[in-house]
């Protein structure tokens, strides 16, 4: 049903919201028409009245014209009584705090959940739950696909957390951000997952809305080339500080014969851009666990995360080397011998190819130290010393991520170099893509053989 209606006119409009409340079975779409700068008797309908004021003289010809005779900022007393909702609210406030002592008073376990909840906090056994779940994984050593890593941080989280509401654009199944205990959430049972559709701008709003409400976390999930749809939503989530969690899977060229149009290449670059996103590229499933908690426990803006749709290996990590995860990046392999010569920064399923790397560099005589940047947002808030403590400033650096390499010269210098992809992909199998990109082993030794010789330095493809 579409009701049409004078958007200028309040008793059209009510006449058309009673139509949308008659019961049809069937959605309803309100249009009204409405004239920009409507009243403006030279200006109205025309681009003059967007973006600049009227001036005084047309201000006072609105004002004849749409018979309104109070001064500027007067609200007249009956239309400031028509919205007054002061006392109204002030009953209803008062009510529901009455009902709520009750509630309280019978079921006192149940209000405390619910206000805990509603303060945004997590349980008081978080800590270690979380310190549990990571020790187990620690004996994991299977190759995992971060996504899927994800899901089953999603399987060992969700029970502590029953405020957990995910969903996904319609791409569940591959973004794989069901659990076991997934309900999809409708007007009859309730539910903890939304099936948004394909609508990533929509989905995301509408989790900014569940965010501002409070008393759920809420995650959602798409293809990582698709943030592009969901970009202002996204923005608006960091502007508003908001607990949000967002799953974007499919974060390289890894995704394969999917091709340019799937495969995102500015993406991260675009999203690391935004002031107060954090966002993280996990190397495989430890860091992709770390990166939910830290997501989880973080209350002052949200967090996505890219994940692989291909396998990556699990690297192993010292007790230290785990705690520095949240740090956004750190040391993983010292350089034998002592000081390195070169310093190969990594993230996400490259991370793997710099350890790989590694090895041959010293094979040759070089010693190269291996650093993972899972999260640059949280290692650019580390103190200076720490930041230069990873990425020393008198040591050439190498940076490779299968994405836009520009935000990687901020850490190398100019005395470094970059492994990134700064052209749309193509369409081929995972492995004969980074090899046609030059993201393999092979260029990363010979790019850090370069600059450990101090040679002039050549910006990577």
């Amino acid at each position: 049903m579409v009701p049409h209606c004078d958007g200028h006119d309040a008793d059209s409009i009510e006449a058309a919201i009673r139509i949308a409340r008659t019961p049809t079975g069937r959605p309803t779409l309100i249009c009204c028409k409405t004239m920009i700068g409507f009243g403006s008797p030279n200006k109205g309908g025309t681009h003059d009245v967007h973006g600049a004021p009227l001036g005084s003289e047309e201000i006072a010809n609105t004002r004849r014209q749409l018979e309104w005779p109070f001064a500027a900022f007067e609200v007249p007393a009956d239309v400031r009584a028509g919205w007054n909702a002061r006392v109204r609210g002030e009953a209803a406030e008062y009510a529901w705090e009455a009902n709520f002592a009750a509630y309280r008073a019978a079921y006192p376990e149940l209000a405390a959940e619910f206000e805990r909840r509603m303060r945004g906090e997590l349980p008081a056994d978080w800590p270690e739950h979380v310190t549990a779940l990571l020790a187990q994984w620690t004996t994991r050593t299977t190759a995992v696909a971060t996504r899927k890593a994800s899901q089953n941080a999603i399987e060992a989280i969700s029970p502590l957390l029953p405020e957990l509401l995910g969903g996904s654009a319609d791409l569940t199944g591959s973004n794989l951000t069901n659990w076991s205990g997934t309900r999809p959430a409708n007007r009859e049972a309730g539910g903890n997952y939304i099936h948004y559709g394909v609508r990533e701008f929509g989905m995301t709003a509408i989790a900014n809305g569940i965010a501002l409400h409070g008393g759920f976390i809420p995650y959602t999930a798409t293809f990582l080339v698709f943030s592009d749809y969901a970009r202002n939503a996204i923005r608006l989530a960091a502007l508003m500080k908001l607990r949000q969690l967002m799953v974007y899977t499919h974060d390289s060229i890894g995704l394969g014969e999917d091709g340019p149009t799937h495969q995102p290449i500015e993406h991260a670059a675009a999203l690391r851009l935004i002031p107060g996103l954090d966002v993280w590229r996990p190397a495989d499933a430890m860091e992709t666990a770390v990166a939910w908690s830290a997501a989880l426990e973080r209350h002052d803006g949200p967090s996505c995360f890219l994940l692989s749709r291909q396998n990556l290996p699990a690297l192993p990590r010292s007790a230290e080397q785990m705690a520095s995860i949240r740090l956004g990046g750190y040391v993983l392999r010292e350089a034998d011998g002592g000081t390195p010569s070169v310093v190969l920064i990594g993230t996400g399923s490259e991370l793997s190819l710099t350890l790989d790397a590694q090895a041959v560099l010293a094979r040759e005589g070089i010693a190269a130290r291996v650093v993972a940047m899972p999260c640059t947002q949280r290692f650019d808030l580390q103190p200076l010393a720490y930041r230069q403590t990873v990425l020393p400033p008198s040591i050439p650096l190498l940076a490779v991520e299968a994405g836009h390499p520009d935000l990687w010269w901020k850490y190398v210098g100019p005395n470094g170099a970059v492994i990134g992809i700064d052209r749309f992909g193509e369409s081929a199998p995972a492995a004969e893509l980074y090899e046609f990109f030059g993201i393999h082993v092979a260029n990363i030794v010979a790019q850090a053989r370069r600059l450990s010789a101090s040679a002039p330095i050549v910006r990577c493809q």
